[in-house]
């Protein structure tokens, strides 16, 4: 076996309680309720101490014969011990649950803060590389094993290992001899438990992995759902989520069976061990080596300390999948995130480009922007035009920050895009995409998503210079009509005005338009222009489109073929000479 398998399968006790110094911030509740946990684990010994006096005790003989009064007046006295302590215990035991889980979720909810702060403030490379239904379903996984560790496993395993340690010392004073015997036995227990508990662990980390793909089948499809149906895909997606359902079902069988075999040999092998020591124990007591009190008590701590035996491997299951858990996690909280400079840098909107460069990661082969150079003056309207793949919408996502310039310079105000803070940037900015996002609240949380504060008044004027408050007012509940997921209650151009309403509240100086007409009919195509008209005033404004009708009221026109800006000019200067603006309007690319 090589050392990195061994190492695989020991606890990295750092990584599983790397993140639970979190209940620093309460260890005001928390190490009192710890301290509750030894106590009322100390407590429960009590119960085998005084029930192995109870039954072990009643040989109290008289010269007459059995001392009835004597024996009766001990059983009170026991008893009502006992009583006693069990209330104490059951007292502790309420504030220390209590402070376990004040401590424990408050912790947890600082640790749920951190990671989704972290998360939205990862660069969007980031994001690319993996599937959003993963990471959500892992997150939520992981983060509920952890909750599942703090709350349960942590306090279940103090609270055996003070039974454990507590019954060990109480058989010892019982009986030496038969607690050596019993010791002997039980390096084979362990043995088998951890070949037996290893297996179990393995299948329960793939089962894990097969839950969260049958998740993410599901996030997809939900989010997807208009796509879904349009393409009759619903079986395809109900054999897909099968499929996957399946493969997770396979996993756990496996491990069911393994886990059946684990719970049967687990009882066969503590009873069976019990009743050997027994039988021994018995033998001893015949030749008077050891008293009926002592046997009684030594049988009962017997049964204690096997039941924490068998708790353990659990815990320690637990407690890998745990380490797996935070693992995860401490992954995203080392994540570099974006640039978080909070220093406020006023921009007027204008832009420039040199020798503009830029490659996907995970395509270095494939170069998008080659050689992009244009300058634009604050208040321009300029239309970037070019076939699909020429590299638009990813000129959009280099203003935007979301990806750094493989080569070249972009400049805001005659400022190197990479000396300004990504807020100040992106607070000058305003997208209106062409597939608009809208969250699931309100049309008014919708709109307000623009400039969070804003007033009731600025909301609603916003809504109106989008074309959008005459709708809006229509609905029943008005500006607190919920839009439903990502929008789908209402119509594209309600959603793209909405949208538009989004940008006019946040007033930027830089305004980026993403082919936000092409998915509407002529109607609503009118309303939204009107709207995007009368935003576009006074900003600069960069369009992607596709219309004719809208490029060619642009003050210039940037055509971007095969990575590079090939042409510039107005519409009129563009149409009179040879090239891809008019190969583009005259195919009908531009309509």
């Amino acid at each position: 076996m090589s050392r990195d398998q061994k190492n695989s399968r020991r606890i990295d006790w750092k990584k599983t309680f790397g993140l639970y110094h979190y209940l620093g911030s309460y260890r005001r509740i928390f190490i009192p309720s710890l301290i509750a946990l030894f106590i009322t684990a100390g407590l429960s010994l009590a119960f085998p101490y005084f029930l192995g006096s109870l039954i072990g005790s009643p040989q109290k003989v008289s010269a007459e014969g059995l001392d009835s009064v004597l024996v009766r007046e001990n059983i009170n006295r026991v008893v009502l011990t006992l009583l006693a302590i069990l209330s104490l215990q059951a007292f502790i035991s309420y504030w220390r649950v209590r402070g376990f889980i004040k401590a424990g979720e408050s912790a947890l909810r600082d640790l749920r803060k951190d990671v989704f702060s972290r998360l939205v403030h990862l660069p969007m490379p980031w994001f690319t590389e993996r599937r959003s239904g993963e990471v959500s379903s892992r997150l939520a996984g992981d983060l509920a094993v952890l909750q599942e560790t703090l709350l349960t496993t942590v306090p279940q395993m103090a609270r055996q290992t003070v039974i454990l340690v507590g019954g060990l010392v109480f058989i010892f004073v019982s009986s030496v001899k038969l607690s050596l015997f019993m010791l002997a036995m039980i390096p084979v227990v362990v043995l088998v438990v951890a070949i037996v508990g290893r297996k179990i662990r393995q299948w329960s980390r793939d089962a894990q992995d097969r839950l969260a793909e049958s998740n993410v089948v599901v996030e997809e499809a939900v989010q997807g759902i208009a796509d879904v149906k349009a393409f009759t895909n619903e079986a395809y997606e109900e054999n897909r989520y099968q499929s996957a359902l399946d493969r997770f079902l396979e996993v756990t069988l496996k491990g069911a069976k393994a886990r059946a075999s684990f719970i049967s040999f687990i009882i066969l092998i503590l009873f069976g061990t019990i009743s050997i020591v027994v039988w021994f124990g018995a033998g001893m007591l015949a030749e008077g080596e050891i008293t009926a009190d002592e046997f009684t008590r030594f049988i009962l701590f017997s049964i204690f300390i096997g039941a924490s035996l068998g708790a353990f491997p659990e815990i320690m299951s637990q407690l890998q999948k745990t380490e797996g858990a935070t693992e995860r996690i401490r992954e995203i909280l080392a994540e570099e995130p974006e640039d978080q400079r909070e220093e406020v840098i006023s921009l007027q909107g204008n832009l420039t480009a040199k020798d503009l460069k830029f490659t996907y990661p995970s395509r270095p082969d494939f170069p998008v922007l080659r050689s992009v150079n244009f300058n634009i003056e604050a208040g321009q309207r300029v239309a970037v035009v070019g076939p699909s793949g020429a590299g638009k919408s990813t000129l959009f996502s280099l203003l935007l920050g979301f990806y750094d310039a493989s080569g070249g310079e972009l400049s805001f105000d005659s400022q190197a895009a990479a000396d300004l803070p990504l807020k100040s940037r992106r607070d000058a900015m305003a997208v209106v995409p062409q597939e608009v996002l809208l969250f699931g609240g309100s049309i008014r949380e919708n709109i307000a998503y623009g400039r969070q504060g804003a007033s009731e008044e600025e909301i609603e004027e916003a809504a109106r210079q989008a074309n959008a408050h005459d709708f809006i007012t229509q609905f029943p509940e008005g500006y607190e009509t919920t839009v439903g997921p990502r929008g789908i209650k209402l119509s594209g151009g309600q959603r793209q005005r909405i949208a538009i309403a989004r940008a006019v509240l946040a007033n930027p100086k830089i305004l980026l338009l993403d082919e936000a007409t092409s998915a509407l009919d002529s109607e609503n195509e009118k309303l939204v222009q009107e709207a995007l008209d009368e935003l576009m005033k006074g900003r600069t404004s960069l369009i992607i489109a596709h219309r004719l009708s809208t490029v060619k009221n642009a003050d210039r026109i940037l055509v971007l073929h095969e990575g590079e800006i090939t042409e510039s000019g107005t519409h009129d200067e563009l149409m009179a000479k040879e090239g891809t603006y008019r190969l583009l309007a005259e195919t009908q690319l531009l309509a």
